[in-house]
């Protein structure tokens, strides 16, 4: 029997259900008095069919006494707030309260404490409804983390609104708490400078509940980030701060057998293909370029003479709302005869299975949005990264990995894709591409056998007696002492 009740409220995104899910496989395995409620709800952007699917390919493997799946009623079309809000989010986000307390209410179970995705710390009163701490699962990296908490600051206690500091200075540098270089304001993320929008007024607002919190669980460990963790650690207003990465999810199959045909057609054709001879392009589940751009990489790829497998995803023009198709590629975007060029050694795909492919010994090079998830799966196969960030917090993660942590080459830093919109801040010429691809695929030795260390340090970190386990520990001890005190 467990002795205490973890309520775990993910966002239903992709890149955070399945991190957060992970997480609580995580906490199960470590420790047996821990069981967990993961709380279900639905969010109109992303499609309820593939969260649904999700759900129950894990609840048929997980024990249902150790993790519990509980989904929420959607909202109507009539509760929903306005699309166009710039507080849509949010308040779609908050509208699931009283949704939540009941079904809490209606279990036999008292939460014991509450983990809140990020994205759902606005939640935090449900805590203290119960009278139980809280935490946030923070599923990107300490690099965010940390400027959320300064930005946060220098509004609050001095005045400084960054939005308008920096909204036109493309070439002033930053010097930010735990980061070894100055780092250019062109790689922020532009939503903490999107006044219009209230974007950086809900990061503020944000970063104040996380202040609330008992503590920031976080997707990294401390080896890769030091100088930003202990920043953090530091900080006499933050709370505590635990470093639990990398949580992945490197064995299961995400969506069912919905999929199974797809993949296995493209492990076939890597089969085909000789060791670390492919590159690997794939910009997330958001990412998509228009019909410009997407001439621009397939001239680069024709030119640089490399194998490729690129998963090549149709934007969406008519609804900014829907996520573009995995089913549907953007072929009629490619140059004449691109195809028949490089048919016999490259594969247009639309959904790609990231992890099985970044696990394949054709593989030798990844160019990525830089997702956080993507990252520390690129560094856990050790698989060389090309940074193309796209849009959120990917730029400055695209700026850790090539002048922080010197693990990845660059295609572009700055790139930014607004998703709301169709334009981009500038197009990446073929040439551009070309030329990041043979760096890429023929990087040198130095940077190998770094990309290699980490990847060997990844692994341990989660091993009984590394800095990750260590942590982790430490979590769950407080939770256990918690309860014991109740």
């Amino acid at each position: 029997m467990s002795k205490a009740e973890l309520v775990l409220v993910p966002t239903p995104g992709a890149g955070h259900l399945i991190s957060a899910v992970e997480f609580a496989k995580l906490i199960i395995k470590h420790d047996e008095q821990i069981s967990i409620l993961v709380i279900i709800f639905h969010m109109p952007i992303h499609s309820s069919t593939t969260v649904d699917t999700y759900i129950k390919s894990q609840s048929n493997a997980i024990d249902p006494n150790r993790i519990t799946f509980l989904t929420l009623p959607s909202l109507s079309d009539s509760e929903l707030p306005d699309p166009a809000s710039s507080n849509f989010f949010h308040d779609t986000v908050v509208l699931q309260k009283p949704l939540i307390t009941k079904a809490i209410n209606d279990r036999s179970t008292k939460p014991a404490v509450f983990v809140f995705d990020l994205m759902c710390v606005n939640l935090i009163d449900l805590a203290k409804e119960f009278q139980v701490p809280s935490y946030v699962y923070f599923t990107a990296g300490a690099s965010l983390l940390t400027l959320m908490f300064h930005f946060q600051a220098l509004f609050d206690d001095h005045g400084i609104d960054i939005a308008t500091a920096y909204s036109n200075s493309d070439d002033s540098e930053l010097n930010l708490p735990g980061f070894k270089n100055r780092v250019p304001a062109k790689v922020l993320p532009s939503l903490m400078f999107d006044k219009e929008s209230g974007c950086s007024a809900f990061f503020n607002d944000l970063t104040r509940k996380f202040r609330e919190c008992k503590g920031i669980l976080v997707n990294t460990f401390m080896e890769l980030e030091p100088g930003i963790i202990k920043s953090l650690q530091e900080q006499d207003k933050t709370p505590d701060v635990y470093p639990v990465g990398p949580i992945l999810a490197l064995h299961e199959n995400n969506h069912g057998d919905c999929r199974e045909n797809d993949r296995d057609a493209i492990m076939q054709w890597l089969d085909d293909q000789p060791d670390s001879s492919v590159v690997f392009l794939c910009f997330g589940s958001m990412g998509s370029f228009e019909e410009e751009q997407v001439k621009e990489i397939a001239n680069g790829l024709d030119r640089s003479g490399h194998r490729f497998l690129w998963a090549l995803r149709r934007p969406v023009s008519d609804n900014s709302y829907v996520l573009p198709s995995e089913k549907e590629t953007f072929e009629d975007a490619l140059p004449t005869g691109f195809l028949d060029r490089t048919g016999h050694r490259g594969k247009i795909i639309g959904w790609a299975p990231q992890v099985q492919v970044l696990a394949h010994r054709a593989v030798g090079g990844f160019v990525s949005h830089c997702g956080w998830n993507s990252i520390l799966e690129g560094l856990w196969f050790g698989v060389p990264i090309a940074t193309w960030p796209m849009y959120s917090e990917q730029q400055v993660n695209a700026f850790e990995m090539v002048k922080e942590f010197e693990l990845a080459v660059e295609v572009r830093m700055d790139y930014q894709r607004n998703l709301m919109k169709t334009s981009a801040n500038f197009v990446v010429t073929a040439e551009e591409v070309e030329n990041s691809i043979k760096k890429l695929m023929s990087m040198d030795d130095a940077m190998r056998g770094r990309i290699q260390e980490m990847k060997n340090i990844s692994r341990k970190v989660l091993e009984s007696g590394g800095s990750s386990h260590n942590s982790l520990t430490r979590f769950i001890s407080t939770i256990l002492e918690n309860v014991g005190h109740q």
